[in-house]
């Protein structure tokens, strides 16, 4: 198989895992995840959002988290803005790098922000111009690009031209949403050969939640068309807010542990990211949403059981 030798791990369980939390998640728990998930070799944790908290109460406490994480050497601590009024608090936070999120749907557009695709990347101009001003790193993301809970099927050349237009505004990046977990393999390999024609691979990224099963058989799908960034989310947290039904994104224990057995390198220690999403599964008082972290769970105890 061609497959990239080396993936980066997007970490977004902080962020994006948490968001959907209907229990609040006080700001000291969240720093202690970050700090946790930053000793684990990962390179980008993306951390909070700067929303209104009338629309995602749990982010309301993203500037104390912003100041309250250690920082490490060579680890980006990337936030979500939706527009100017984001962006400077986040940067009042001391954010150095951001994302910017817009849909290939017209419905969920309406829906997720209340305003059309070509008004959302209006809005996002402005942002993405500052922030090249002050030199802040800004990735991009296409939600919905293998469906949408209002409206269906997707056309590939509507995720094409959100794409290319986040790609020529400024975004280093684009990561490609499966939001509501309905894509599989042949047709994630499908739309990744359309968008290539205008995003060269080294700048995309995938972004899969795992609400049929298929967010590790579509990750392979996208290693095998040569993507090598993958977003996930430490003990299979998230979903979204405004996809009902949308399951969690792909647990990162669960991708590291393919890709290890793949020969991947990506710098990252399983043990420390099962540790990890154990904290937050502790307190959120739910087992682990990865598969991996409950079976190296039950391994463990039996090895413990066999000791005694």
């Amino acid at each position: 198989m061609r497959v990239p030798k080396r993936v980066k791990i997007v970490e977004v369980g902080p962020r994006d895992g948490l968001q959907n939390e209907a229990m609040s998640v006080p700001a000291d728990v969240k720093i202690e995840l970050i700090n946790r998930l930053s000793a684990t070799g990962l390179t980008a944790i993306e951390v909070t959002s700067f929303v209104s908290p009338k629309w995602v109460p749990q982010m309301a406490d993203n500037a104390q988290v912003m100041r309250g994480i250690t920082r490490r050497p060579g680890v980006s601590y990337p936030v979500l803005v939706p527009g100017m009024q984001g962006f400077e608090a986040a940067v009042a936070a001391g954010a150095e790098e951001i994302a910017v999120f817009g849909a290939a749907s017209e419905a969920f557009s309406q829906r997720n922000i209340n305003c059309s695709i070509a008004e959302s990347l209006e809005r996002f101009a402005p942002v993405i111009v500052a922030a090249g001003q002050r030199n802040i790193k800004v990735r991009g993301y296409v939600s919905c690009v293998l469906g949408c809970p209002y409206q269906g099927d997707v056309a590939p050349e509507a995720v094409v031209q959100v794409a290319q237009r986040l790609l020529e505004m400024g975004c280093y990046e684009i990561s490609l949403g499966d939001t509501i977990g309905v894509g599989t393999p042949y047709k994630v390999q499908e739309l990744i050969k359309k968008v290539v024609q205008f995003v060269s691979l080294e700048r995309l990224a995938v972004h899969f939640h795992d609400t049929y099963g298929q967010a590790l058989a579509n990750i392979l799908a996208s290693l095998e068309s040569g993507v090598a960034v993958v977003d996930s989310s430490v003990a299979g947290l998230g979903g979204c807010p405004y996809a009902k039904g949308a399951a969690g994104n792909v647990a990162s224990e669960d991708l590291l542990y393919m890709l290890n057995g793949m020969g991947i390198v990506t710098g990252v220690d399983l043990t420390g990211l099962t540790a990890a999403g154990r904290y937050i599964s502790g307190y959120l008082g739910r087992p682990s949403g990865s598969k991996v972290a409950v079976a190296l769970g039950e391994k463990y105890a039996v090895e413990a059981k066999t000791c005694d």
